[in-house]
């Protein structure tokens, strides 16, 4: 790729892909929650009345394969370029097909499903889901953990969040703004975030939020936009979103930000999708939330996530809620063989920009050079590499300690034998 084509073709990728926006395309509008939920607690329980139509992006598809054959692919930089372009066209094929079973293929395209099957670990996102429910299950509903309660109106957490995202990224540079449309219960850009204006938040919620979609998302986005040379990074590309929210999930998890019922409502989510792909109905999995202990709203919305788009019949789903999970365990995986071969500054590459974790390798030699500059913005628990790196390699052996041979009777025998061993002695 000659110099003189990179600036001009990063430059164009931004307006190409401007107008395929794949959450504003497939939100509800108002009021099917409602009505959902009153006829279902009179007994009459239907599918939701929801006909969201079809997205013509042809002309943006063919603009964007025009972009993509104008690349060169053997360079790091135009490599980006074109698989960013490919995953937007790839989306507004989606998009043109909402309603139908080709949505759920372009969905799973750029998203994977949760069964998926990662031959060289041999298992896919639902033996995880699977394994985090099971763990889990017996620790709910007992008096040792207590239920998080939501009691803080969105009103307030915003007023409590907005001095914390001024002292990370300075006065005014990120906004917080109230939405009612919102199906979750917060969305980040790169200048504001989004709360749910219904939205009930707890305690356990302002950290969470805050390292997920502040300090992840919105500093992915800014770190990629401040880029000289490659700005196209601070683009939220479908193909980014994966290690987006692996990042973003993990970030929770380091801090201590993350609790059971927020794993849980990951791994159950994944374990949805799954059932919607499989033939359950809207109402169907709308039900196993309720199962799971979720609230009838809190149900609402997380069905709603998963048959944005689809035939809410079954046999169909948006597949996007399964990244967190698959996206969480790539990213502590890519960190942990980091560490294990002395890479360290792949960790700054993951924010530098919003990119997949092949990026971070493959952009590499462009850091080194200082082609591509290092992240302004970026977490504690990401920058000091010496906590992360004890974390991680601590982690790394961690997980050859087989747990199904042991049980806690085994504790009470091995200090028996160390006794009598002593007193041999």
């Amino acid at each position: 790729m000659s110099a003189a084509s990179l600036p001009e073709l990063d430059c164009a990728l931004p307006g190409l892909a401007r107008k395929i926006r794949v959450l504003e395309a497939l939100a509800w509008p108002d009021g099917v929650e409602q009505q959902f939920l009153t006829q279902w607690r009179a007994g009459n329980a239907q599918l939701p009345k929801v006909a969201l139509p079809a997205r013509d992006h042809s002309a943006d598809i063919a603009a964007l394969e025009a972009f993509i054959s104008k690349c060169d692919q053997g360079h790091p930089a135009g490599h980006f370029l074109a698989t960013t372009a490919r995953s937007y066209a790839t989306a507004g094929r989606m998009l043109g097909a909402i309603g139908t079973p080709a949505f759920t293929q372009y969905s799973s395209a750029l998203y994977r499903r949760p069964d998926f099957l990662y031959p060289r670990q041999k298992l896919t996102m639902l033996d995880a889901a699977r394994f985090f429910l099971s763990t889990t299950d017996a620790l709910l509903g007992g008096d040792q953990i207590p239920p998080s309660e939501a009691d803080i109106p969105a009103e307030a957490f915003a007023a409590w969040m907005q001095p914390e995202l001024d002292r990370f990224f300075g006065a005014g540079q990120v906004r917080i703004v109230l939405d009612p449309t919102l199906a979750s219960k917060a969305i980040a850009g790169s200048s504001r975030i989004r709360l749910r204006a219904s939205a009930l938040f707890s305690e356990l919620d302002k950290q969470q939020l805050l390292q997920h979609e502040a300090f992840v998302h919105v500093a992915t986005a800014q770190n990629g936009a401040n880029q000289h040379n490659l700005k196209s990074l601070g683009l939220g590309a479908p193909r980014t979103t994966q290690t987006q929210e692996g990042i973003a999930t993990l970030a929770e998890l380091f801090t201590g930000s993350m609790d059971i019922n927020r794993l849980r409502r990951v791994a159950l989510r994944v374990l949805a999708v799954q059932q919607a792909l499989d033939g359950a109905d809207f109402i169907q999995v709308f039900e196993g939330f309720l199962e799971a202990g979720q609230s009838p709203e809190e149900s609402f919305r997380s069905t709603q996530r998963i048959f944005r788009g689809a035939d809410l019949r079954g046999g169909s789903a948006f597949t996007k809620d399964a990244a967190y999970l698959t996206g969480l365990l790539g990213v502590h995986t890519l960190l942990r063989v980091a560490i294990r071969d002395n890479r360290p500054e792949l960790v700054g590459h993951l924010f530098a920009g919003r990119m997949s974790l092949a990026d971070t390798v493959r952009l590499a030699p462009l850091f080194e050079s200082g082609w591509l500059q290092a992240p302004t913005y970026i977490p504690a628990w990401a920058s000091d590499m010496r906590r992360l790196a004890a974390n991680l390699a601590f982690s790394a052996f961690i997980a050859q300690i087989r747990l199904d041979v042991l049980d806690l009777q085994m504790f009470l025998a091995f200090a028996d034998e160390h006794e009598v061993d002593a007193s041999a002695q």
